[in-house]
């Protein structure tokens, strides 16, 4: 008999597109993936450097990995990475999540890129936006500067 922890989610876990996208800290635990599998999250972005612990417990979520040194902003062409992965899941009804170490910077700033591209808002929307959901989210100058050249480079 196997002993297993009830799933819980990961911390500063929230939804952004009910369903189709959450952010989140890095998880940490086999139940934050038993979590993440059982509300239909079938893919984890992971904007680290390192790969998070225990993320082969759970094969029924494949890891992707586009690397960003924390407090950094993303590049154009991760953006782009990170909204093609949400779109091809999405399509296929599948649900992503996104973290970084806390669930901040980095993943805050692709969150609001999506909300850019598909809710064709502004930067500055977008940012309020997700600091709207997710307290905190976008640290740096930087950051918020990538977020709005993004908007600026789709219009």
């Amino acid at each position: 008999m196997t002993c297993r922890m009830p799933p819980t989610p990961p911390h500063n876990f929230s939804w952004v597109e009910p369903g189709l996208l959450a952010g989140m800290a890095m998880p940490r635990l086999p139940a934050h993936y038993e979590y993440l599998y059982q509300n239909g999250i079938r893919h984890l972005i992971t904007l680290t450097e390192h790969k998070p612990p225990y993320h082969d417990t759970c094969p029924g979520i494949t890891l992707h990995r586009i690397r960003i040194v924390d407090f950094c902003p993303p590049s154009l062409d991760q953006i782009k990475s990170f909204l093609k992965i949400v779109e091809d899941a999405n399509a296929k009804k599948e649900g992503v999540a996104v973290h970084c170490m806390h669930g901040f910077g980095r993943t805050g700033t692709m969150l609001a890129c999506y909300l850019v591209k598909t809710r064709k808002i502004t930067g500055v929307d977008a940012i309020n936006e997700i600091r709207k959901i997710r307290r905190g989210s976008i640290e740096t100058t930087e950051q918020e500067k990538s977020i709005i050249q993004f908007h600026h480079h789709i219009k």
